[in-house]
């Protein structure tokens, strides 16, 4: 599949209101397998849709050279759908089944066409995706999420596209959904391009696109050659920007010394020039001589300063915004004999299994909770929380507080500003020691007197963070589900920078490996079947 491209030139597209998302983009993705990487809100899946026909562009092209498939992030399916009628092969089965029942009627045979295999085809699909045991008459309302998204894949590469377009694929997938997904791209031989925030399927694909500021620029290699080719630029971009200021230093003291001593030259001309007698003719051509010389200097060195703001200005403009969130955290340490939580024989309707679930945490563990999708991850952490009693069962908490993180990060009033949620979680804390700390969670100047619900995702997970890591009394008991999903890369090293400085026990749910190792998982738990399982670290 040497031939399938996409190719968008001059590319140009605005929201109704006139902000402007691209203008005058242009690139080209070839063969092979392209991750594209942009904070949230840079245009990324509008890209995707500009490019699948959802979207018209306001100026410019787009060519796509192959049979072109398209899964977006969130798929318009409604629940009373079958899954043949996803998949696109109900009227192709019925043919079948009609055929099979005797009935040889004509349409039937061109229904069919070539697609006489089509359920052999897509069994094997659906077995490399995990979805083996799905009767094509199921309806879509008693799948869970994960497995609507794959489903939807299959769809998609049942279709054999040549340019296949996916918006964060992995969103809702357990471990061994990703795996599957892994290996399914890893045979990929077409034109992919592809967003997600989950780092280990960034690191699979064959180059990363970074959209920035309007551009995008191609790196060879994965996500951690990405990382290493930026980490370089950065550094250079850095050293570039010292060098430019200490020339523009230099600029300034030559020019104010050079100015310096044309005063000097001037007094003493003048001095001479009264002593020495000559006429005020003679005399006033050497003092315009001297003022234009003097001026002349002056302009050279005025034009030196110029060009060394222009080369500071070009070297500043190389650099990436600093973005990371460096706190501390001490009231929330725990100490390591203390039990936070306890809970034994935990049942709650038919998700655990007799004699129910038994779990404590304690001292500042760090504990990820991981397990298939609809196992009860999300119901054991509100029970934990209290926010959901159990069935049967006993539960004892520290006195210190247990903060819970849910997918919907829904725990701010959205009606207030971020400054006013923070006075509300800790009402003893300085009007100024909460500014300072809210710029510390990167909320600076006005945008700490933002409504949250006005805040983007990633926004609005640092506000969250900062209203619960530093609410009083502290949390020592921090229960996150899920939390980088729909995160951009920033926001979730911005969280794993968040959790490197909490000092309390945590249990997050997550089917993000990379971060859990990021943020030093040391406990692994696994719910499954009914069951709670100790278990080991993934290779």
């Amino acid at each position: 599949m040497s031939d399938v491209s996409i190719v968008c030139s001059h590319l140009s597209f605005s929201w109704p209101d006139d902000t402007p998302v691209f203008a005058d983009l242009s690139f080209s993705v070839g063969g092979g397998r392209t991750g594209l990487v942009a904070p949230n809100g840079a245009g990324k899946s509008t890209l995707l849709k500009l490019i699948a026909g959802e979207l018209r562009p306001r100026g410019g092209s787009i060519t796509v050279e192959g049979e072109l498939g398209y899964l977006p992030q969130t798929l318009p399916l409604t629940g009373d759908l079958t899954v043949a009628e996803v998949l696109g092969i109900a009227p192709v089965i019925a043919a079948l089944d009609a055929i099979e029942a005797g009935d040889t009627a004509e349409e039937h045979f061109t229904t069919i066409g070539n697609d006489w295999d089509i359920e052999e085809r897509t069994r094997a699909q659906l077995d490399r995706l995990g979805l083996g045991g799905l009767a094509f008459d199921r309806r879509l309302e008693t799948l869970s999420g994960g497995q609507i998204v794959s489903l939807g894949l299959a769809a998609q590469l049942l279709r054999r596209p040549g340019v296949l377009l996916l918006d964060e694929p992995t969103n809702n997938l357990d471990r061994a959904a990703r795996r599957r997904l892994y290996d399914v791209l890893g045979d990929w031989t077409g034109c992919l391009l592809l967003v997600s925030h989950d780092r280990e399927l960034l690191d699979r694909m064959d180059r990363i696109a970074e959209l920035d500021r309007g551009e995008i620029r191609f790196y060879g290699g994965g996500f951690t050659a990405y990382e290493e080719a930026v980490r370089t630029e950065q550094e250079a971009a850095e050293r570039s920007v010292r060098n430019a200021e200490q020339e523009l230093k230099r600029e300034k003291r030559e020019m104010q010394q050079a100015r310096e001593r044309a005063e000097r030259r001037a007094g003493n001309a003048a001095r001479n020039l009264k002593s020495a007698g000559l006429a005020r003719i003679v005399a006033g051509g050497l003092k315009r001589s001297a003022q234009e010389s003097a001026g002349r200097a002056g302009q050279m060195h005025a034009s030196r300063v110029g060009d060394a703001k222009a080369k500071l200005d070009e070297a500043e403009r190389a650099l990436r915004d600093d973005q990371r969130i460096v706190i501390e955290l001490p009231d929330t340490r725990v100490p390591a004999g203390r039990t936070v939580f306890e809970g034994r024989g935990l049942l709650v309707r038919d998700l655990f299994a007799q004699p129910g679930i038994d779990l404590s945490v304690r001292g500042p563990e760090r504990i990820a909770l991981t397990g298939p999708n609809g196992a009860g991850k999300s119901t054991l952490l509100r029970m934990i929380s209290g926010d959901l009693a159990p069935g049967a069962g006993t539960t004892r908490r520290a006195e210190g507080r247990v903060a819970y993180l849910s997918q919907r990060l829904d725990l701010l009033d959205p009606g207030r500003t971020v400054a006013e949620n923070l006075a509300a979680s800790a009402p003893g804390m300085a009007a100024a020691d909460r500014m300072n700390l809210l710029a510390r969670f990167l909320f600076r100047g006005q945008s700490a007197h933002r409504q949250a619900g006005v805040l983007s995702g990633g926004e609005l997970l640092r506000a969250t963070l900062a209203c619960v890591l530093c609410a009083e009394p502290a949390p020592q008991l921090l229960l996150l589900d899920e939390p980088t999903n729909n995160l951009d890369l920033v926001s979730v090293r911005q969280l794993e920078s968040a959790l490197g400085a909490y000092e309390g026990a945590f249990i997050v749910v997550s089917h993000d490996e990379r971060f859990l190792a990021e943020i030093k998982v040391e406990r692994w738990l696994e719910l499954s079947d009914g069951r709670l399982l100790e278990t080991a670290a993934p290779a």
